[in-house]
């Protein structure tokens, strides 16, 4: 088995745009996303799939400054996007990632990683059934199952979003959820908004600006300082349905 961390990155954010290379403690996001997410051990590559919009040339210019593989496809079609960065590393199983979560655990993606290899099923993830906080979103997905979704796929949110056919789909896929040991998922460490980035970035001055912090570490801090969590408390997730 071939696992390849496949992390969607593009300047075009309707409601932040060009998030993904603002400055997170000293880098990028999407520098802290590849930082972490590289150090998953259950990982044989990762590639960031971005798109051939000439706005993303600056996201291939961030790759190469950070030594990683990149892809260029679909604006729209994240999914085929997905796939096909997919295929240009051998994967056989895929690992989606977006660069907009700069708080991605590596021990999480590995505890995905290990669930889906031990249990054999098609999609494995710890959004089916949320306790994680949001922004540390794993998906693993097997080769086989995302070509079906790539062939059959019709609704626009389908393919902008890579996954949704298929777990919607568990009377043909096998699914499996993952959960933390308690319900975190009150927290939103995504970024989306302006406030979003302001939470990120007070968590990452509050441990030292470094990248192997573990998720815990970061739910302490705000457990101990609740005016942080309510930095972004108001900001309505979109729903999946909006492309």
């Amino acid at each position: 088995m071939t696992t390849v961390a496949v992390v969607q990155a593009r300047m075009g954010s309707t409601r932040l745009p060009g998030k993904v290379l603002m400055d997170v403690g000293g880098r990028s996001m999407l520098a802290r996303v590849v930082r972490r997410t590289r150090r998953a051990a259950t990982l044989d590559r990762t590639i960031v799939a971005t798109t051939g919009d000439p706005a993303d040339d600056a996201v291939c210019r961030e790759c190469e400054r950070l030594g990683t593989e990149v892809f260029r496809g679909s604006p729209d079609d994240v999914l085929d996007r997905t796939l096909r960065a997919a295929d240009a590393c051998g994967a056989t199983a895929i690992v989606r990632i977006t660069a907009d979560c700069p708080l991605v655990d590596p021990g999480v993606i590995d505890r995905v990683v290990a669930a889906f290899r031990r249990a054999g099923v098609d999609y494995a993830s710890n959004t089916l059934e949320r306790t994680y906080p949001r922004g540390l979103d794993c998906e693993v997905v097997a080769r086989s199952a995302l070509e079906q979704a790539g062939r059959e796929a019709r609704e626009p949110y389908q393919r902008a979003h890579v996954t949704p056919f298929i777990y919607q789909h568990p009377e043909r896929f096998s699914l499996l959820p993952v959960k933390a040991e308690r319900d975190a998922s009150r927290h939103r460490w995504t970024v989306d908004t302006a406030e979003d980035l302001e939470l990120v970035r007070a968590l990452y001055r509050r441990l030292g600006e470094r990248d192997d912090f573990g998720w815990q570490e970061a739910l302490a801090v705000v457990e101990r300082e609740p005016a942080l969590a309510a930095l972004n408390q108001k900001v309505a997730q979109r729903v999946l349905t909006e492309v």
